[in-house]
């Protein structure tokens, strides 16, 4: 397998830890959409990344599929979404509050560097939109001691560490960590682990 995409991106990192902690091999073509959007193009017509390129040539695309297809492939006891209810409904919740904030991240990238006149309104809406979920997270996070949101470390984990460090280097300044100390510490934690410090790249603005 293939794994297309920059780590700076929360959405292909999240996938790259995947895959590594599940033990399947793959390769990564960083590739970015702007500076390499033909290539991209050529294997997923979305343009889109994270995209997953299988050994027999076809293709999956968008984080939330891409993980569903690997926790395909290793037994029921080792994915990374818990497999019983209510556990699985509320990974997943924290899993969308956390790819959603990474969502209102990269629409203010965009915003804020893409346009000639940033509009003001959505700007704000974005910022509102993504101290609002983080202030969701920190209250879910508190209610959950331990290492891990859950038992043992889920796609949850992974998505919200993937997501605050995307966005915090792409808006120095707009999270302040003393303000959700117990998911600033959540994430700090997850960040010391070998396998993010292996599947990690500093934020590059798309040029």
């Amino acid at each position: 397998m293939i794994l297309i995409g920059q780590y700076d991106s929360s959405y292909v990192r999240r996938v790259g830890i995947a895959l590594r902690l599940y033990g399947l091999p793959f390769e990564h073509r960083p590739w970015s959409v702007f500076s390499e959007g033909e290539k991209v193009q050529a294997i997923n017509p979305l343009m889109r990344v994270p995209t997953l390129l299988l050994d027999d040539g076809d293709m999956v695309a968008d984080s939330n599929s891409i993980l569903d297809y690997l926790d395909g492939l290793v037994p029921a006891e080792s994915r990374l979404l818990p497999q019983a209810e209510p556990e699985r409904r509320k990974a997943l919740k924290v899993m969308t509050f956390a790819t959603g904030f990474a969502d209102k991240g990269v629409s203010l990238f965009y915003e804020l560097h893409l346009h000639d006149t940033p509009s003001a309104y959505f700007v704000e809406r974005c910022r509102a939109q993504i101290l609002t979920v983080l202030a969701a997270l920190e209250a879910e996070r508190m209610a959950r001691p331990g290492n891990f949101w859950f038992e043992r470390m889920t796609h949850a984990d992974i998505a919200v560490a993937c997501a605050w460090r995307h966005v915090s280097e792409a808006h120095p300044g707009l999270i302040d960590p003393a303000a959700y100390p117990t998911l600033s510490a959540h994430c700090a934690g997850m960040e010391a682990l070998p396998v993010f410090q292996e599947i990690s790249q500093p934020f590059i603005a798309p040029a």
